[in-house]
C-alpha cells in the first residue's frame, strides 16, 4: 500500500533524510521518500498511518495524512 503524506517544515535534503529515516525506522515500512519542494511523504507498506504522521512530527516536523 502506498501513501502519500503532508510534511511541512522541510527546507533542504538534509530534512528530507531526517523524514525518511524517521519513517523507515517503523515497522511496517518497506521504503520511503521525501520531497522539501513538494512538501510531502510517499510510504510503501502496511504501517499504520497514525505512526506515520506522529513518527514525522517527533522528527520536528508538521504531518497530517
Amino acid at each position: 500500500m502506498s501513501r502519500t503524506l503532508t510534511v511541512g517544515g522541510m527546507s533542504c535534503g538534509g530534512c528530507e533524510q531526517n523524514v525518511v529515516d524517521a519513517l523507515e525506522a517503523l515497522d511496517g515500512v518497506e521504503d520511503a521518500s521525501a520531497d522539501h519542494e513538494s512538501d510531502s511523504a510517499t510510504v510503501e507498506g502496511e504501517a499504520d498511518t497514525a505512526a506515520l504522521v506522529s513518527a514525522v512530527e517527533d522528527a520536528g516536523y508538521d504531518a497530517s495524512a
